[in-house]
């Protein structure tokens, strides 16, 4: 990557920012994480907050490969 080139961790499609958001809040629920409503994760340990993003990162891949599925060919 040449330097300066990062642009940080935002959506890169517009308006995505808040789908991806409120994703995050969906697996950390499915996770069973508690006290993450109000939007303070600081009480939240890394490894758990880790861990939903790699979760959100899996659900992720999987969505992806079922679109990939369901498209056919010409």
């Amino acid at each position: 990557m040449a330097r300066g080139s990062y642009t940080g961790n935002r959506a890169v499609v517009q308006g995505a920012q808040k789908a991806l958001d409120q994703f995050k809040y969906e697996v950390a629920h499915e996770l069973g994480l508690q006290g993450v409503d109000d939007g303070y994760w600081g009480e939240i340990p890394s490894r758990q907050c880790g861990a939903v993003g790699g979760h959100m990162v899996r659900k992720m891949i999987e969505m992806a490969e079922q679109n990939l599925a369901g498209r056919t060919t010409r």
